[in-house]
Parts: structure tokens; sequence; C-alpha cells
């Protein structure tokens, strides 16, 4: 039996790869002579980078860049096995985690720190990008990162704006002549797995601020912003960007990566699955595990688990997903290639207490669900087999 372990984070708990460890040991202590294949997956936000640097064998970078409040930060990126690709997540530079919640200002925080980490990556002299863009702090359309790559954002007295979104409203011009030439032969495939616009009321501003800290009354002072912003890059640059899928993606440094790069973007499942080549694991694969946190509604608009689900419903391959949690909706996920899911916890826990046991937890139930797949094979070579069988459906 070939098995392979796909999961993506348990976010505030494990990281892809200690979920998937948790469910090898979990599966060993029932199939001891299974093969399991550990193969951690995200889908653009926390834990990208470790995903894909550890899967083909790379290397690890850190450079210390601007925060999102301006204070440094030391960021860690990669280099994949292949050494031609580099792999960086906007969360390390300009994430929302790196700002405690009281000192969070979205009008303020800015994307600098992820154009710094796109410089290296230039000085670097490396051919190609992943970039995950999830998990950001910055609601300023990029302009942050693409000031670090040269562009310069002038207000009417041909000033330098301040950074943070906020500023974007005394916008009136903005110069490319700057922007680092390199950006031309840099190959950037954007892992992003919203496909919100830039502004409005599906923007970047309404639907992602508040989480960011943007305040009911600051939503339509700092969506106007990013209008302007829209507005002026367009006439300066020929391209009208506001309203491609993806352009919101975090806090709109999707648009200004569609602006002046010649970045493409993804959905982040897909470019990790790519990565680390899981079509080809999944040709021997007799099941497929993945899980994350929370299992709901949600996690059919794009989540790593249903990603996972796709390809191994494409292959033939079942898949089972072991969750954190199964929220409402999550029955959505059975018309999406997830042959069954179970939930973590074996009876009622606290959130806290399913935290701080979630590596024993999630091993646990590992087990639990190997016991009753061995049950099923046990049924199907019994004498009266065809019995068995009509029960297993």
């Amino acid at each position: 039996m070939h098995i392979l372990v796909a999961p993506d984070s348990y976010k505030g708990s494990l990281s892809a790869k200690e979920a998937a460890e948790a469910m090898t040991r979990g599966i060993r202590a029932v199939f001891p002579a299974a093969r399991v294949t550990k193969l951690p997956i995200s889908d653009g936000g926390e834990g990208l980078v470790q995903t894909l640097v550890e899967a083909t064998g790379g290397d690890y970078r850190h450079t210390v860049v601007s925060g999102p409040s301006m204070t440094p930060v030391t960021a860690r990126w990669g280099i994949l096995g292949d050494g031609d690709t580099a792999v960086v997540e906007m969360a390390a530079a300009s994430g929302l985690p790196l700002v405690p919640a009281a000192g969070r200002d979205p009008g303020r925080a800015s994307s600098l720190g992820t154009g710094q980490i796109l410089k290296e990556v230039l000085e670097a002299r490396i051919p190609r990008l992943i970039l995950g863009i999830g998990g950001s702090a910055t609601n300023d359309a990029g302009a942050g990162a693409a000031a670090a790559l040269g562009v310069r954002f002038l207000d009417a007295e041909g000033a330098p704006l301040p950074q943070g979104g906020a500023a974007l409203a005394r916008l009136e011009r903005i110069d490319i002549s700057g922007l680092d030439p390199r950006l031309a032969d840099l190959k950037i495939l954007v892992a992003c797995d919203v496909e919100n616009p830039l502004c409005g009321p599906s923007g970047a501003t309404a639907v992602f601020g508040p989480q960011k800290g943007v305040a009911p009354d600051q939503i339509p002072v700092l969506d106007s912003a990013l209008r302007r912003f829209s507005d002026i890059a367009a006439q300066t640059t020929g391209r009208s960007v506001a309203d491609i899928p993806g352009a919101g993606a975090a806090g709109g440094l999707g648009a200004a990566l569609l602006l002046f790069s010649s970045a493409v973007l993804r959905p982040g499942i897909e470019v990790a699955l790519e990565a680390v080549n899981f079509a080809r694991h999944l040709e021997s694969a007799d099941l497929v595990l993945t899980g994350e946190g929370l299992t709901d509604g949600q996690t059919v608009c794009g989540k790593a688990p249903l990603g996972v689900a796709k390809a191994a419903q494409a292959a033939g391959k079942p898949v089972i997903c072991l969750s954190g949690g199964l929220g409402l909706g999550y029955q959505d996920i059975f018309l999406h290639g997830v042959s069954a899911a179970m939930s973590i916890p074996p009876r009622c826990m606290s959130l806290e207490d399913c935290i701080a046991a979630a590596a024993p937890l999630l091993e646990e139930a590992a087990s639990r669900l190997c016991r009753i797949l061995k049950t099923g094979l046990e049924m199907a070579e019994t004498p009266d087999r065809h019995a068995a069988q009509s029960l297993l459906g």
C-alpha cells in the first residue's frame, strides 16, 4: 500500500511539515509496512517557502527588510533544488502577524519589505520566482514593493509620497523611469488564492481590510485611494488592471505586479502542486490523506485540500481529509473529489486544548482512520467477500 500524505498547515498549531509527520506516525502504527510519501503543501500563504524548499531539496536565505510598520524584520525565503527558482512569501516581510494587534494601521502599512526581497532575487540573478502573496498586513496596492524596485509615487509638488495606502489619496504622478530593468527578464509566478478586484465592494479594502484593522469608516477612504492609484497607473502604463481577478490580492499587490512586471497570477495550490511534482507522486499512490485546520464551505473556494482532491480525482485516487474541525458546509468537499472527512478531536475539547495537543491528536486520528481502513480491507478478504464488498459500497 502506498499512501500519499499531503496536508496544508493547521494554522496556529502545526506547520504542513509537522502535520505530515504526525499523520505518518499514525499510519505506521497500523500499517507498519506501508509506503508513505510525505508531501506537505500550501495554497500560497504561510508555509509556501518551507513546503517548496524542503520538497525539492533547496536552500533557505534570510534578508533583513522593512516590515509592514517599517521596523526591521528578518524574512526567510528560499531557492528550490533546481537552483534556478526562488520562492518568497509576502507574509514573511509584510505579513499581518508581524504587527501586534494593537498597532495595526492598514492605512500606513507598507509592502516595501516584499519589494526588498524581490530586489535580492534580482541581485542573485535567479531567472524564476514563485511569490506567495497570502497573509498580508497591507492595503497599499503594492506601492511599497514597487518603490523598492525603483518606481516613484509623487504628490502634486513632485515629492515622494510616504509609505502606506492612505497616502495614495494624494497621488498625482507615477514615475517608472527608475524601474529595475532586470524585472523584465524575471519570470514571476504569483501564488494567489483570491480572485478579488482591486476596488469596490468586492475589492481589497472592503473584503480584506477589516481583518487587517480597517475601521468601517475608513473603508471608503482607503478604497478611494486605491482607485486613484489605479487610475493614474493606467494613465502611466497604458494598462488597466483594477478589474482583473486577483488584482486585489494582498492589499492590491496583485495589481502592482501586473502593472510593473511580467507576473502571472495563478491559484496558489496549483502553483505548489506543480512545484513539488505532485502528479508524479500520485501515479503510484493508492490513497491520499490531506487536511487543514478547519474544513467548511470555504474550503471549496481554492483552499489547499480542494486542490489536492481535484488532482487526485483526475488521477482516479481516493482522498480523505483529516481536519482540526468540520464547519458549516464542509460537505461541499464531497462534490469536489474528497471521498471522506474526519474531525481530529476524539471528544469535546476546547480550542486551546486542541491547539496545544495538535500533533498527538492528529497522529491518533490518522491511526483511528487507518484502523477503519484495515477493517474494510479485512472484510473484503473474508470468504463471503461479495457480501462484505456490498457493505463497503
